[in-house]
């Protein structure tokens, strides 16, 4: 049995990743969504284990301390990161797993998994993202203000990837990431 590949698709707050993620998990069978652990406060509607292992900082700092993160970054005063051992029992599988993450945790795995598989997802333009972050109707000015700036510092390390795709469309957004998977699975690796 083959290795699965370890996807990891980041870019700024509010490009998509978790929208592009879901429609991916729809049409690609072998892909595993990894859970991040973080401290946020759950949005409406988002559940403990499928969308965050929601963790207070004490257990938060608990796992930090014990090695069980592969990565974690903190951003915008909370620590996102991702649990160890799940993402490398799903590999050793043979399935592909798909890490949504911030730029700071994607440029972290990729120090420990330069074989892994990084897309930047971009968004169409920078007045798409500042309304799709004021969309989600749950930022505060200054947090969108904030984001925004992030966003424009975040974009400049579009070059650390191996891929970027813009995310005009979700369905097309979709058709260029498969792609990028049937193609790496057909690689050659010496």
């Amino acid at each position: 049995m083959s290795k699965g590949l370890l996807i990891v698709l980041s870019g700024p707050s509010g490009v998509g990743k978790g929208t592009v993620c879901s429609a991916l998990r729809g049409k690609m069978d072998n892909l595993v969504y990894s859970v991040s652990a973080t401290t946020r406060v759950p949005r409406l509607g988002e559940e403990n284990g499928v969308n965050y292992f929601f963790k207070s900082h004490d257990e938060f700092n608990h796992m930090m301390a014990n090695d069980q993160l592969l990565e974690y970054a903190e951003y915008v005063g909370n620590y996102y990161g991702t649990p160890r051992d799940f993402v490398e029992e799903t590999l050793q599988s043979g399935k592909d797993i798909i890490l949504e993450i911030e730029v700071q945790g994607a440029l972290k795995v990729k120090e420990k998994f330069p074989e892994g598989i990084f897309i930047f997802l971009l968004p169409p333009s920078l007045d798409e993202l500042k309304d799709r972050i004021c969309g989600r109707g749950t930022e505060s000015q200054a947090t969108i203000d904030h984001r925004l700036s992030v966003a424009v510092d975040e974009i400049s390390l579009v070059g650390h990837y191996d891929y970027a795709v813009v995310n005009d469309q979700i369905d097309a957004a979709c058709k260029r990431i498969e792609s990028i998977v049937i193609a790496e699975h057909c690689k050659v690796r010496g």
